[in-house]
């Protein structure tokens, strides 16, 4: 058995793992699926059925994330984690999706000797990010209830999912960091702009979080180029504005053929205090 990052979301006792199941010392038992992922998740605290991303979600950011588009953004974060200073540091990415950054910074922490865990609300997106991060504990899970103990973490990235600032509080270590990507203003802004008769700017809010303070904020921004629908349906379709856009905005992008598109990231950086 080996001592696992996860805790037990019935009791909050330690978590042991084989090759099967984690378990904990009263007994409760969680089966690791066949992917590698076990779910965390009690059936009482799911707020549906299939709660998180869909399928159809999952799979257009997996196809866009897959053509390397976002590649600069997990760079920056793998070069923000090595900066980590711990040692065997444990690295949370909360709200891992379907495991793209993940990955990268699983072989970060590997280098330290330390240990990487995901969780997601959406099974569809942990099933793949299981397969895709052999060596990390990949979970089921909400991040407004980590299955994480108190002060176990060095590092937790949050790249476009729920923030849970009292949750990340109480499972980083004093001294801990913690990175947030959010949206720059202009993120995206060419498809806005064919996606609504008036476009609007991103909000630019200054963050602040009861028990952190923050160290830094890096900005990023770069350009690529989309040919063909099956490459912007799979951008739109990971985005929020698959939900809101009006129907005549959504003819209008069905109709190109090609889009640059604008990404624009803040990485700000926190420090528990």
């Amino acid at each position: 058995m080996n001592r696992s990052v996860f805790t037990c979301p019935v009791c909050q006792r330690a978590l042991e793992a084989d090759a099967h199941s984690y378990r904990c010392a009263a007994g409760h038992c969680f089966d690791i699926a066949k992917e590698g992922y076990v779910n965390l998740l009690p059936v009482n605290r799911r707020h549906s059925d299939m709660p998180g991303d869909d399928r159809e979600m999952v799979a257009a950011r997996t196809r866009f994330l897959n053509g390397g588009w976002y590649a600069p953004l997990r760079k920056e974060l793998c070069r923000l984690a090595e900066a980590v200073n711990a040692e065997e540091p444990v690295l949370l990415d909360a709200g891992c999706g379907e495991g793209y950054y993940t990955e990268a910074l699983l072989g970060v922490i590997r280098k330290q000797g330390g240990q990487t865990a995901g969780v997601d609300l959406s099974r569809a997106a942990v099933r793949r990010a299981a397969k895709r991060c052999a060596g990390a504990e990949i979970a089921v899970a909400s991040v407004y209830r980590l299955p994480l103990a108190d002060r176990s973490a060095d590092l937790i990235v949050n790249c476009f999912a729920p923030l849970a600032e009292e949750e990340f509080r109480r499972v980083l270590k004093p001294g801990g960091r913690f990175l947030y990507v959010v949206p720059g203003q202009k993120h995206l802004w060419e498809m806005k702009e064919i996606l609504y008769d008036r476009p609007y700017e991103n909000a630019l809010r200054e963050e602040r979080y009861a028990g952190f303070r923050q160290t830094g904020e890096v900005p990023l921004q770069f350009q690529f180029r989309l040919q063909g629908q099956e490459e912007i349906a799979a951008l739109f379709h990971m985005t929020p504005y698959t939900w809101k856009t009006p129907k005549d905005g959504v003819t209008r992008l069905a109709e190109c053929g090609e889009l640059n598109v604008t990404a624009q990231f803040r990485i700000l950086v926190f420090e528990r205090e």
